[in-house]
């Protein structure tokens, strides 16, 4: 545990309690409150008489400032989420940071360093809709994700940004994340949602990820909501134009004569085809002049995964990180991500944390967590 570390932990329990500086040095015995905003940047170390001090004066469990596999008062999360109470969403969020600290933890205990330089957009909140739109476009072809982005955009975040890409069990409500740390950037997504949102989810939280200095997003974003924050509509812009671009869209002589059943089809065979919704889609072809608004308001109950468990009734094949998968029931990709189960792997055969550990991190049973090795072919000694 670093200097900053522990200083920001005590940072945030402070704020989360409503104590000032001046208030919680003085409990401290110290002579001015310099002292303890020297200790919060990580400035200077608390000694371990000050730690203990620090748990008996917020009323915290020493742990708290000490646990490794522990988000607290370091960088932030922004949620996409429908309707969750915010106590739900802070016990999740809690949760799902554990996750992020046993790769950052486990990491650097096995020599991993963080990328020195991240990828940004030449983005601010003046940017219009169709600059978003164009950076979106222009992501596609300068990191040639192909004729269907949707197939290679975990690969692409993964390998050539660094980004940490989850697929998780979200609670209800909860459709994904991005979490931005110092020297790490992951998104979590919602593995049982429809793969056409999962896919825009996933490109959405990119948006935020590569814009974050510019425009911090808002910590819980509403996708009920009446209004949304125009930073949330760049994201819809770059969004739609990274999986939709103009280069895999058929031209506008293609669509105009559609309409009604017709169109209909097309839609729905064309966004299967991409890996999109159809509704997102439709408003895609809307926003590039390839359909009327007038034709789009008329088809909306008829379109696949309009209903947010429309295509989990269909017998459609999908593809999600580069492998086919069949949509039935209820058919979703493996838990979390192949890298990250590699570095729990590593950690493992190198006893730096042990199964029972690791498990109740993950918040898994042992059974869980060696099924979850074996769904991403990734060999572990499981065993107790």
């Amino acid at each position: 545990m670093t200097a900053s570390i522990i200083g920001a932990r005590i940072k945030a329990r402070r704020e989360e309690l409503g104590f000032n500086q001046e208030a919680v040095a003085t409990l401290f015995g110290f002579n001015d409150r310099q002292i303890l905003s020297a200790i919060e940047t990580g400035e200077r170390r608390v000694t371990a008489e000050e730690l203990l001090k620090a748990a008996e004066i917020l009323n915290t469990p020493l742990d708290y400032f000490t646990d490794p596999f522990l988000l607290a008062g370091e960088g932030r999360f922004s949620w996409r989420q429908a309707g969750v109470a915010k106590p739900k969403l802070d016990d999740y969020e809690q949760a799902s940071g554990r996750l992020i600290a046993a790769f950052r933890t486990l990491g650097a205990q096995l020599g991993r360093k963080p990328r020195l330089l991240r990828h940004t957009l030449g983005l601010t909140k003046s940017s219009t809709y169709e600059d978003a739109a164009e950076a979106g476009e222009r992501f596609a072809a300068e990191f040639e994700i192909g004729p269907v982005p949707a197939l290679r955009l975990v690969e692409v975040m993964e390998q050539r940004l660094g980004i940490l890409v989850l697929m998780v069990d979200a609670i209800p409500g909860v459709s994904g994340a991005a979490c931005r740390l110092p020297g790490l950037d992951s998104v979590l997504i919602n593995r049982k949602e429809v793969p056409g949102r999962r896919h825009y989810d996933l490109a959405h939280e990119l948006f935020h990820i590569l814009t974050w200095d510019t425009m911090p997003p808002e910590h819980v974003e509403d996708t009920t909501g009446p209004i949304r924050g125009r930073v949330e509509q760049l994201a819809d812009a770059f969004a739609s134009a990274l999986l939709m671009p103009s280069s895999v869209l058929q031209p506008v002589d293609a669509w105009a004569d559609l309409d009604g059943d017709a169109l209909v089809r097309k839609l729905n065979q064309t966004a299967d085809a991409i890996g999109v919704t159809a509704v997102a889609l439709k408003w895609r072809l809307v926003s590039s002049g390839r359909l009327s608004k007038a034709s789009a308001r008329l088809i909306d109950d008829k379109l696949r995964d309009n209903g947010r468990l429309a295509a989990l009734m269909s017998n459609a094949m999908c593809f999600f990180g580069g492998a086919l998968l069949e949509i039935g029931v209820v058919s979703v990709p493996p838990l979390f991500s192949k890298p990250f189960m590699e570095l729990l792997a590593q950690a493992l055969d190198e006893g730096r944390i042990s199964v029972r550990r690791l498990a109740s991190i993950l918040g898994l049973t042992i059974d869980d967590l060696e099924d979850a090795f074996t769904a991403h072919g990734v060999a572990a000694e499981v065993g107790i």
